[in-house]
């Protein structure tokens, strides 16, 4: 923080420099007479409380930004879970701005197969876990893919012990790490998305299911992906159990004409957003 303070960026090789766009923390901080602060993420101070210093630290952050974030111009946030952070933490108020993810031109609607997708890194944090304990629940029988690696051996090694466990070994296809283009092809493809993660930032696997007109499952603890899942319009909500979510899974199975209605106006609620790298410098430079 002392370093970003002490960085004069008003000018560089005797040219002026316009304006400053702080993106995180404590980047965010440097001083400049035309800086305005899209705020994409929040400190990672969650993990101090186990150090030593760890809660004087976090206190020292959150006084930083309590004291530093009103210089500028004007103050952006990621999401409105990130505004609220921001409210919550500083009273700082802060105007979302979103982003569309990476290539969104490059995704695509074709027609559903029977699976469900989970397109997102193995990890606590996105709840395959959770996930895996719903599908054993469901009525219907629901068929999954999941992208992404685990963080380790073990990890790996508890995912296929479950799967066992539950006995879902035929309707569980792991995929591991998958290229951009087959990942677009298995949104396109898919009857619908799952997307629960734990109060996410934003979330790009909702917008990249929108933007292949698909119905997105989410919990009503996810933060950012309930920004856009309007439930029973563009997706379903579920609570964070196996029971609710299984629910959830077995709704989307069944009735597959809403859950392609729900896709469909998934797709026009991320027009009517107007989510557009065109906006975000729009705002940003105004």
């Amino acid at each position: 923080m002392l370093a970003c303070r002490l960085l004069d960026l008003t000018e560089t090789n005797g040219a002026r420099i316009d304006r400053l766009i702080g993106l995180r923390f404590p980047a965010c901080l440097i001083p400049h007479p035309h800086k305005v602060i899209w705020l994409r993420h929040e400190p990672e101070a969650a993990g101090l409380m186990d150090c030593p210093d760890g809660p004087v630290i976090r206190e020292a952050i959150r006084q930083a930004k309590c004291a530093l974030i009103p210089e500028a111009k004007a103050v952006y946030a990621l999401s409105q879970n990130v505004a609220g952070r921001l409210r919550r933490d500083c009273g700082i108020g802060s105007e979302p701005l979103y982003h569309p993810p990476a290539n969104a031109h490059l995704f695509y609607k074709s027609s559903p197969d029977d699976y469900l997708f989970f397109p997102n890194p193995i990890h606590s944090a996105n709840r395959q876990w959770l996930t895996i304990q719903a599908m054993a629940q469901c009525r219907e029988r629901v068929r999954m893919r999941f992208a992404g690696e685990p963080g380790s051996l073990t990890g790996q090694a508890e995912w296929v012990n479950a799967i066992r466990k539950f006995k879902l070994s035929d309707r569980i296809e792991w995929l591991g790490t998958v290229a951009e283009e087959q990942r677009r092809d298995l949104y396109a493809h898919c009857l619908g998305v799952v997307f629960a993660p734990v109060d996410e930032d934003y979330g790009y696997a909702t917008l990249e299911a929108m933007l292949s007109s698909k119905a997105v499952i989410t919990c009503s603890d996810a933060g950012g992906p309930l920004e856009f899942v309007a439930a029973q319009q563009t997706g379903l909500v579920a609570e964070p159990t196996p029971e609710s979510l299984a629910q959830a899974m077995d709704l989307l199975w069944a009735d597959r004409r809403n859950t392609a209605a729900m896709g469909e106006a998934g797709r026009a609620r991320y027009q009517d957003l107007h989510i557009s790298w065109a906006h975000v410098v729009e705002r940003l430079l105004c």
